[in-house]
């Protein structure tokens, strides 16, 4: 902190007022900070308990903070107490051990790797002469009544193929 560098831990008293009111920092604040600033984490022998269950395995790395907390249950690691899951969470996000998962699109088409690639036809020209000469279709994934649904998008491409290019903006 700051004011206990400039106030050499507080042994320099007549500038300690000064740094307090520039700071925006309280007199009270500042003796709390020098009474604990020496005392140990409360918190260490669960941050060792964690790290220690990451070891064991490869895969305990992506934990979250349920199953860190299942598995602290399930060790009950001597001298540790478990607090609540949320306080696990911070202690995984102190010591950075927070998992973040990869983000999983909802879509409903898989790629296969095997299958060959088809080729660009229309090659992105999508004006036509006449219509339904060029007809493309996209399926579009709506949610209704909290289920998906699942809506060819037919009309949209014609109107944007055949109707689009006689418009005169």
């Amino acid at each position: 902190m700051f004011l206990a560098i400039k106030t050499d831990d507080g042994r320099i008293k007549g500038k300690i007022s000064f740094y307090c009111r520039v700071l925006h920092v309280s007199r009270q604040a500042f003796n709390k900070y020098l009474k604990t600033k020496d005392t140990p984490w409360k918190y260490q022998a669960l941050a060792d308990a964690m790290l220690e269950i990451c070891k064991e395995d490869e895969c305990n790395s992506t934990y979250g903070r349920v199953r860190m907390y299942q598995a602290l249950r399930l060790k009950q690691p001597k001298g540790v107490h478990i607090p609540g899951e949320r306080t696990v969470y911070r202690v995984m996000e102190e010591i950075g051990l927070n998992h973040k998962p990869k983000r999983r699109p909802n879509g409903i088409t898989k790629a296969d790797k095997e299958a060959r690639k088809s080729d660009d036809l229309i090659k992105r020209d999508f004006t036509a002469e006449k219509p339904l000469e060029k007809c493309i279709t996209d399926i579009t994934e709506r949610l209704l009544m909290g289920n998906c649904m699942f809506q060819p998008s037919l009309t949209a491409t014609i109107w944007q193929c055949w109707v689009l290019p006689w418009i005169q903006i």
